[in-house]
């Protein structure tokens, strides 16, 4: 990984992301992980800086993925054509419950490797309800910026295996000791977020409690809400509310919290997310590969409600290309809305900004401006798919994957540079999740 010296990215069409979606030409440079210029021509300032050739190439900011699960990459391919709760109960939960800190850390490093190579340089990740040291570990060695949680599971439910049943108390010691541990680490690039799991796999008690510190703390929530109908249906039977109102009952809601999914909501409840500031957490690809449903972005929008992006697990994707997640969520209104409901430029501000946002660093990353984090990623526009790239913003929402990020910088250091993830050994990251996945499922 190159040091946070002057990294100067150079030559390259700059798309900015600032809210006058301005289109540029020329260098973006960062100095000790802070952007200091932005389009035309830079000179570097000190003796120790590093060239990075964009010709060819869209700068952007990297994208910021709002929900993912890492802990789950292990499982890719093993839990497909399901509905959300049969996927859980018959697949991802036991083998979450299977999982032990060797495997946990295989399938974090599998997953911010493919993260990392694909452009996305920020995550708000859910793990398992152990291990989360593991997911940490992970992303310190490979440099991605990402706020982590443990999976908080406390309801007494039989259909929860044992390997993943926790007391309140327990879940709660566990959350705070990794607080402890992890908050702000490596000068803030590393970050926790409570994370109970969704209504169903959690007490009152619990999302109360996390509601409470979570305001008190200033520490994120990430949770699930309203993402398939048998579970929507299954809250209102036990607790005889809507999902979001009783989420907001419990305190779990406000500008601290993204909740995933939000596919199936009333107006209520759609209005109550835009008045708390809650975030919306969209997942395109795993909703209609769960057969879920298709979250109503343009009208969220339309009400006040902040939108970002996420890939949310391989098990439900079966990847985690954000690109993908973009042009899904770009594409996806039009039959029923229009041409233009949801156009490029916007779309690409909710991959970024709108997952900057709900990570709560919009006013460090998310777009390339000076004063912001060195978050940035250089796309080649020279592949056949995308020539002629007559319109850089068309490019990045409609044409774009990830095998055609080209550089990645998180923070002012560089961790991909020409298609090659410096971070960690990617054949190595390969091997030992092919034989943590052998040994999980033999």
């Amino acid at each position: 990984m190159s040091s946070r010296s002057e990294i100067i990215f150079r030559g390259g069409t700059i798309i900015t992301v600032a809210t006058d979606h301005r289109i540029a030409t020329g260098d973006v440079a960062c100095r000790d992980g802070v952007i200091v210029h932005v389009g035309g021509d830079y000179t570097p300032q000190t003796s120790q800086y590093d060239i990075i050739d964009c010709t060819n190439c869209i700068v952007m900011p990297g994208l910021v993925q709002a929900h993912t699960h890492v802990c789950q990459s292990l499982a890719r391919g093993r839990a497909d054509d399901l509905e959300l709760l049969d996927w859980l109960q018959k697949v991802i939960w036991p083998y979450e419950g299977s999982l032990d800190a060797a495997a946990m850390s295989a399938s974090a490093e599998l997953g911010v490797a493919e993260l990392l190579l694909g452009g996305t340089t920020a995550i708000l990740d859910m793990g398992s309800v152990h291990h989360t040291d593991a997911i940490f570990e992970a992303a310190l060695r490979s440099g991605i910026r990402a706020t982590i949680g443990k999976a908080m599971m406390d309801a007494d439910d039989p259909a929860i295996p044992a390997g993943l049943r926790e007391t309140t108390q327990a879940s709660l010691d566990e959350a705070a000791a990794l607080i402890a541990r992890w908050h702000g680490r490596d000068d803030g690039r590393l970050s926790y977020a409570y994370a109970p799991r969704f209504a169903l796999s959690c007490t009152e008690t619990l999302l109360r409690e996390v509601g409470r510190l979570g305001r008190r703390n200033n520490i994120r929530i990430h949770t699930h809400s309203s993402e398939n109908k048998s579970e929507i249906a299954e809250v209102q039977r036990r607790f005889g509310k809507e999902n979001i109102a009783y989420l907001a009952d419990c305190g779990i809601v406000g500008p601290h919290v993204g909740i995933a999914h939000c596919i199936h909501l009333s107006l209520a409840e759609r209005a109550l997310l835009a008045s708390t500031g809650t975030h919306v957490l969209h997942c395109p690809s795993s909703n209609l590969k769960l057969a879920s449903g298709i979250c109503e972005v343009p009208e969220l929008i339309d009400a006040g409600v902040s939108v970002a992006l996420g890939a949310d697990g391989a098990p439900c994707n079966n990847n985690l290309d954000g690109f993908l997640e973009l042009r899904l969520a770009a594409l996806l209104p039009k039959p029923r809305l229009g041409p233009r409901a949801l156009p490029a430029a916007q779309a690409v501000a909710l991959a970024t900004m709108g997952g900057a946002r709900a990570l709560g660093l919009a006013d460090q990353i998310g777009s390339l401006e000076i004063g912001k984090r060195g978050d940035i990623i250089a796309l080649s526009v020279d592949e056949l798919h995308t020539v002629p790239a007559t319109n850089p913003y068309s490019v990045v929402a409609y044409a774009s994957k990830a095998n055609d990020v080209r550089h990645v910088a998180v923070d002012g250091a560089v961790v991909v540079r020409d298609r090659q993830l410096l971070t960690l050994d990617v054949a190595a990251v390969k091997r030992t999740a092919a034989a943590a996945a052998r040994r999980l499922f033999r």
